[in-house]
């Protein structure tokens, strides 16, 4: 578990399908972390149990973002392997929105995963329309290192190492 002065954030577990599920669906949500499919709740299930297993073997995965006075996830926060590096992903329920969770949650991660887990560099991608996630990664001091097309829609990606946070 990682701690922040206002979020407790916990490795996502079978017990947050429910909520995950809920914000993977969102509209608001999807439409930029899954290409604006509405996922299964099977499917819901599968990214968790993924990220289970990549705590087994890697140290990190997907943690719950959770409020200090709430019990349930507000969004997700965390890393997955992509080309052989950890990928930081995040989302937070647009209720939330623009009161600095999604960076509070990704310092905090980054701090783990470049302190605790020897990490050399985080790369990040956000669909090019996505303003918000654009803004959160630079302010975290992400480097755009490329653009590209992903199932016709456009990318960048960005590039952090060493962390300086």
């Amino acid at each position: 578990m990682i701690r922040t002065s206002r979020l407790l954030l916990r490795p996502c577990a079978a017990g947050d399908l429910d909520s995950l599920h809920q914000l993977w669906t969102d509209p608001e949500v999807r439409r930029y972390l899954c290409d604006d499919v509405v996922i299964s709740r099977e499917r819901a299930a599968e990214v968790i149990a993924a990220s289970t297993e990549s705590f087994t073997k890697h140290h990190f995965g997907f943690w719950a973002v959770v409020p200090s006075e709430a019990s349930a996830p507000i969004g997700f926060c965390g890393f997955r392997m992509t080309e052989g590096s950890p990928e930081l992903l995040f989302g937070i329920a647009p209720e939330y929105w623009d009161r600095g969770f999604a960076t509070e949650s990704a310092i905090a991660v980054l701090r783990h995963g470049f302190d605790e887990l020897q990490f050399t560099r985080v790369i990040a991608g956000a669909d090019e329309p996505n303003a918000a996630s654009h803004r959160v990664l630079v302010k975290l001091g992400f480097k755009l290192e490329r653009q590209c097309e992903r199932d016709g829609r456009p990318e960048l990606w960005y590039r952090l190492g060493p962390w300086a946070g």
